[in-house]
């Protein structure tokens, strides 16, 4: 995942008109694809020209926010892997440049703690980038209409694991980092005190946080700490 400020060269991001006798219906996705890998990101937007009901209004290696202003995106796709922003900030920069666009998050990682991550900061859609054209086109549209979309591989697997703990939420979905917070949360440390032990911002602690009550589906702070009394974590 990469990011660029709006001083970055302005040749990166490319913006797209409709051309020709192209005709742009109230019902098509206005689509903008930011992938660090330009080959690949150009190959992207040839399968979405491939589908009358989409159309592509621009492209760049990172999120640049001047570009996303002005495309004025139904539909962000955005690439995670190897990114310089942090996964919060990279969201929170595409909101904050369109925010009527839904962002779906392309990335080669399969794991149910990485998509339930980007799910957990904001995004509405998790896609794997070994799919098919027809696959991640079903995806996007998906998405397009309001919905939340995620690889049901990835899926399978989380509803697999929690199934086998009868439904619960299990902590070991939590990742290392996650696991030191919820264990602060249980005795008591705010987000600055958290921050300050763990030598971490505090808009990262609460990064943490939102993503520890996603995957526990919980909603307070007293919540995590009861979950990790109960997992031995306190």
């Amino acid at each position: 995942m990469t990011a660029r400020t709006d001083n970055a060269r302005s040749s990166s991001a490319h913006l797209y008109q409709g051309e020709g006798d192209t005709v742009i219906t109230t019902d098509t996705a206005r689509i903008y694809v930011i992938e660090g890998q330009v080959l690949f990101g150009k190959a992207l937007c040839q399968v979405f020209s491939m589908d009358p009901t989409l159309q592509i209004v621009g492209d760049s290696e990172s999120v640049t926010a001047t570009a996303l202003m002005k495309a004025k995106p139904d539909i962000i796709l955005l690439d995670v892997d190897g990114g310089a922003l942090e996964l919060g900030e990279a969201l929170a920069s595409c909101r904050e440049a369109a925010p009527q666009a839904r962002v779906c998050v392309l990335s080669m990682r399969p794991q149910a703690e990485m998509m339930q991550c980007c799910l957990a900061a904001g995004a509405d859609g998790y896609i794997i980038k070994d799919v098919t054209p027809a696959e991640l086109i079903r995806a996007v549209k998906i998405v397009a209409n309001g919905e939340t979309y995620v690889d049901p591989r990835v899926a399978g697997g989380l509803l697999r694991r929690r199934s086998m703990s009868n439904g619960r939420p299990d902590i070991n979905e939590l990742s290392v980092r996650e696991t030191e917070v919820i264990r602060l949360i249980a005795e008591g440390l705010s987000n600055k005190e958290i921050s300050a032990r763990l030598n971490l911002s505090e808009k990262t602690i609460k990064n943490h946080v939102s993503r520890i009550f996603s995957k526990l589906n919980i909603y307070a702070r007293t919540q995590a700490a009861v979950h990790a009394i109960k997992m031995g974590l306190v």
